[in-house]
C-alpha cells in the first residue's frame, strides 16, 4: 500500500500536479496538466438540438419497415403506450409511425402519429425518448389522407437505444 501511494505521488509530482511553493528555486512557470471536459452544459441544453439532430446523435441504423409492424412503443417506465400499426410518409417527406394508443385490451384505441425522430429501437421494442405519455394523451387522432403508407419491404433508418 505504501509503495502504491509513493508511486502515485511521484507520478503526480512529475506531471506537475503537486506543487511545492516553499521549495527554494522552484519554477512554477512550466507547463501544467489541466483536465477539463469543456464548459459545463447550461440547464436545458438538451433542448437546443432539433429532433432530427438528436436522432443523428443516436446512430440511426437501417431497419425494414415490415419489422416495425406490431412492435410495442414504451414510455420511460417501460410501460407499453401502444403498438405500431403502420409506417407512413407525410406530404412533407417526414416518416411517422402510426401507433394504436389508449383504450383497454384493444377497445377504444385511437391512432396517433409518432415522428420517427422521437423514438429509438431497443431490441424488439421502441422507446419513446422525446415524446412523453402526456404528449401521447394530447396528440390528436391520426387522419392524414395525403400520407402514403410505406411498403413493408422498404428500409428506413431508426435510432438505436440501450436501456
Amino acid at each position: 500500500m505504501l509503495i502504491r501511494s509513493t508511486a502515485a505521488m511521484l507520478v503526480m509530482s512529475f506531471l506537475g500536479m503537486i506543487t511545492a511553493p516553499e521549495a527554494p528555486g522552484y519554477d512554477q512557470s512550466g507547463p501544467r496538466l489541466v483536465l477539463a471536459a469543456g464548459p459545463p452544459s447550461p440547464p436545458g441544453s438538451a433542448d437546443m438540438y432539433s429532433p432530427e439532430q438528436k436522432m443523428q446523435r443516436r446512430y440511426p441504423q437501417p431497419v425494414k419497415v415490415g419489422d416495425f409492424i406490431g412492435l410495442p412503443v414504451l414510455d420511460d417506465d417501460d410501460r407499453t403506450l401502444g403498438r405500431i400499426k403502420s409506417v407512413v410518409r407525410t406530404a412533407a417527406g417526414k416518416i411517422q409511425l402510426i401507433v394504436a394508443y389508449g383504450g383497454f385490451l384493444g377497445w377504444r384505441t385511437r391512432l396517433v402519429a409518432v415522428p420517427i425522430e422521437v423514438v429509438a429501437i431497443a431490441g424488439r421494442q421502441l422507446a419513446a425518448l422525446d415524446m412523453t405519455r402526456a404528449e401521447f394523451d394530447a396528440a390528436p387522432p391520426w387522419s392524414d389522407p395525403q400520407s402514403q403508407v410505406i411498403p413493408t419491404t422498404d428500409v428506413i433508418r431508426v435510432a438505436l437505444y440501450k436501456r
